[in-house]
């Protein structure tokens, strides 16, 4: 079973209580990295992929894989490294993820996904390499909450990559940066005009602005960590993913929430 062990964000004192994810090796056992508890996370201020990757070997057949950093997604807006111990090593081979534009498949039940509320299958995590990868797993996620006929918005953000559905807008940010209020206010404008819900998908969280901003225009936030799977840190964000996609026939509030 993998372990838990208590993370504090330094910076708004939250403890959280987090689970290091498993993978499974090419001989079937799941691996997952040894965690640290009596050392202290880092805030992932300044990102680089050839940084996000540690050496693991399996504890059955001691083969090593290449696995994402363990990372935390604090509410405040905060992403958290969380320390790892034993015998995990630093770095890894990013490799290319497939095509954002590729119709994705409907995800299937897999161990270590979410599991909301309802009849809906468990979330199916990807693992992000790439900035593409990021992008396949928005798309992926937003077909997971209901939303169908995924595509390219026909507008080009400011930042990152754009995402359209059926009476939707998503924004999704691979870069290192977090993003800021006027992403945000970017987003949502851009979804009011086109009477459309919006839903902002970033790799390196929220600046404080930007989470105020969003939580006044009701617009999820996520942060999408490396083992693929989007994580909540706003109340909208939480309603949608238990809630997943609006049926049809309802109109967006505000024009973008």
């Amino acid at each position: 079973m993998p372990e838990s062990v208590p993370v504090r964000c330094p910076v708004c004192r939250r403890t959280h209580l987090y689970t290091a994810p498993a993978y499974p090796c090419a001989c079937g056992a799941p691996t997952a990295p040894r965690l640290d508890p009596a050392a202290e996370p880092a805030v992932a201020a300044h990102r680089a992929w050839d940084d996000e990757w540690l050496t693991v070997p399996c504890a059955a057949c001691g083969r090593p894989g290449h696995w994402p950093r363990p990372e935390l997604g604090c509410p405040c807006g905060t992403v958290l490294r969380v320390p790892v111990a034993g015998p995990a090593r630093e770095g890894g081979t990013a490799a290319p993820g497939p095509d954002p534009a590729d119709p994705p498949r409907p995800p299937a039940a897999e161990p270590g996904g979410h599991a909301p509320p309802g009849p809906r299958a468990p979330f199916r995590p990807r693992t992000i390499r790439t900035a593409r990868d990021a992008v396949t797993t928005a798309a992926l996620y937003l077909r997971w909450l209901g939303y169908r006929d995924i595509r390219r918005a026909d507008q080009r953000p400011p930042n990152g990559i754009g995402l359209a559905a059926r009476g939707l807008l998503a924004q999704v940010d691979p870069t290192v940066r977090p993003a800021g209020p006027r992403d945000v206010e970017c987003l949502w404008l851009t979804a009011m005009t086109e009477s459309a819900r919006c839903v902002y998908f970033s790799l390196a969280g929220y600046t404080g602005a930007a989470r105020t901003g969003a939580d006044a225009l009701g617009m999820p936030l996520f942060v999408l960590d490396l083992a693929g799977v989007p994580q909540p840190v706003n109340d909208p964000a939480g309603a949608l993913h238990g809630t997943g996609a609006p049926r049809p026939g309802t109109r967006a509030r505000d024009g973008g929430s």
